[in-house]
């Protein structure tokens, strides 16, 4: 089993509904995003996955949320922008851009709202 890893990050202002704290208040964070996949064997290069072709899949997806008020998103009209359901967005918009072998699939995908706080989804889990 191989895993492979990219990160890319990008800026966006958003507040939680509902919550009772800072977090209710307009705010923005540098958020980091790290998606993990898996695959059970390389191609014909000997690569399980392209790098360059996830890293520029990851751009599709994270660049739609850049400089942007997360809330005004129409993904985010009913749902908090939060950075659980961001990881979740994230996966939704990756994973049918993913293409070329069968037995790659995303196994994780990791947002980072600060440096300190991260959250992990794991989809097949």
């Amino acid at each position: 089993m191989y895993e492979v890893s990219v990160r890319s990050h990008f800026d966006a202002a958003h507040y939680l509904r509902g919550y009772e704290g800072k977090c209710e208040n307009l705010h923005g964070h540098r958020f980091e995003v790290v998606v993990n996949l898996r695959a059970g064997k390389v191609d014909e290069v000997g690569m399980a996955y392209d790098f360059s072709k996830l890293k520029k899949q990851l751009a599709q997806v994270v660049d739609t949320l850049d400089h942007q008020c997360l809330n005004e998103l129409p993904a985010f009209s009913s749902v908090n922008p939060s950075s659980e359901n961001l990881a979740v967005f994230i996966y939704n918009g990756l994973g049918p851009l993913l293409v070329g072998q069968d037995d790659v699939r995303i196994w994780s995908v990791q947002v980072w709202e600060s440096p300190e706080s991260a959250v992990t989804y794991f989809p097949h889990e």
